[in-house]
């Protein structure tokens, strides 16, 4: 008899984005075969403490989250030997106190302190092997500002725009707010660089909303970028799966966004509206509550071309598992830029899989496998180099500098 994988899913977190984290997660445990998998889930607190049990799994609990931990155990991710495992926070003085070992890590956050590299750097320490982006990668994704810097070297098209930071915003938001006139001028989206799900995102056509607009983005982030509205706004969305060495697109999607500019509201309260997949969700079910087409309508050559740009970007950052690449389009002239990379997108984009011929527990698998694959290759690589520099060293000088 096969053992089963033990798969910690974990989700939540010190994040805006906390509640659609928990949803994905719900979707992404049911979708996990239990016949391959033993599941693991792992709630992380706003506070950032860690807790386990099986009630957890349920979307239900969360209706009540004091209660749910009060029937919950607080444990912390610890080395045993060579084994990874889940310790209980308070160690008990006569028996084990360990309650699972892991053989990999679904991370299923959205935003900072979980899909921004935080996570996965725990993870990397202890060599536990982990589905989606590495450290580097995730941080990357995370920063709307420095993946678009590498999207451009890459040759992906985006829009222009400005990064401005709080502290000079608060030292002379009329400056600020002058700069952003002269240099990207109205229309203009304002949003927090590094964070996703349409948080703190608005579109501006004077001084006055730039300025609430602006004071509530940085309610959110450290620094906002300003970019140009782009006209006759079409937004297209594609995911893409693999790593390095293999990545395939999704079909295209497009949002059937009440505003001109997708919010939060549009993507999780939508109220369950119906586009041409014909799937009616309740705002309950995350990404997947949100009205859209899928195929999005597009000339087959368009397509092709999100397709390869959605690639292209992927890859232009070092993503690994599955991302979904977020793209603006005029709809008169059908120039496409992307907008951001979101390397653990809401739902994990399951429902473009789906239309793409992969099922949900497909695309689980294909996460594990990917995220085991990385983990074979990473032991490949030597991590020490014979040398007696300790033996031989000595500190010399007032700033213990080498003595030679």
């Amino acid at each position: 008899m096969v053992s089963k994988i033990r798969a910690g899913v974990f989700f939540g977190g010190p994040s805006v984005e906390h509640e659609v984290s928990v949803i994905t997660a719900m979707q992404a445990i049911r979708a996990l075969d239990p016949d391959r998998y033993q599941v693991i889930p792992v709630y992380v607190s706003k506070q950032g403490d860690f807790y386990t049990g099986e009630h957890l799994a349920s979307l239900e609990s969360y209706r009540n989250i004091p209660a749910a931990l009060e029937k919950a155990r607080r444990v912390v991710l610890q080395k045993e030997g060579d084994r990874v495992c889940l310790v209980l926070a308070r160690q008990k003085r006569l028996g084990s106190s360990v309650l699972s070992e892991l053989d990999v890590a679904l991370p299923i956050f959205h935003g900072t302190g979980g899909e921004d590299g935080v996570m996965q750097a725990h993870f990397e320490r202890l060599g536990l092997p982990y589905a989606g982006p590495d450290v580097t990668s995730s941080a990357i994704g995370m920063d709307k500002w420095a993946s678009k810097a590498l999207f451009r070297m890459h040759g992906v098209p985006c829009v222009p725009g400005i990064k401005v930071g709080r502290s000079a915003y608060f030292a002379g938001p009329e400056a600020a707010a002058d700069r952003i006139e002269q240099e990207v001028g109205y229309p203009v989206v304002i949003k927090p660089y590094n964070l996703g799900s349409s948080v703190g995102i608005h579109k501006c056509r004077d001084r006055a909303a730039l300025l609430e607009g602006l004071e509530d983005a940085f309610l959110y982030s450290q620094a906002v970028l300003a970019e140009q509205a782009v006209p006759n706004l079409r937004e297209i969305n594609c995911a893409v799966l693999g790593d390095d060495e293999e990545a395939r697109a999704s079909v295209c999607e497009e949002p059937l966004n009440a505003t001109d500019i997708l919010t939060y509201a549009d993507k999780y309260q939508s109220g369950g509206k119906t586009g041409k997949t014909g799937a009616k969700s309740g705002g309950s079910k995350g990404m997947q509550s949100l009205a859209r087409v899928v195929p999005a309508d597009l000339p087959p050559e368009t397509a092709a071309e999100v397709q390869r740009l959605a690639v292209l970007a992927f890859r232009a950052i070092g993503a690994c598992g599955c991302s979904r690449v977020d793209f603006l389009m005029d709809g008169q002239t059908g120039a496409l830029y992307v907008n951001e990379i979101n390397t653990i997108p809401g739902s994990l984009a399951f429902y473009l899989w789906e239309q793409s011929g992969l099922s949900f527990s497909g695309l689980m698998d294909e996460l594990v496998r990917l995220a085991l694959k990385r983990q074979r290759q990473k032991a490949l690589l030597h991590t020490s180099f014979d040398t007696n520099l300790l033996q031989n060293a000595q500190l010399g000088g007032a700033k213990g500098g080498k003595k030679v």
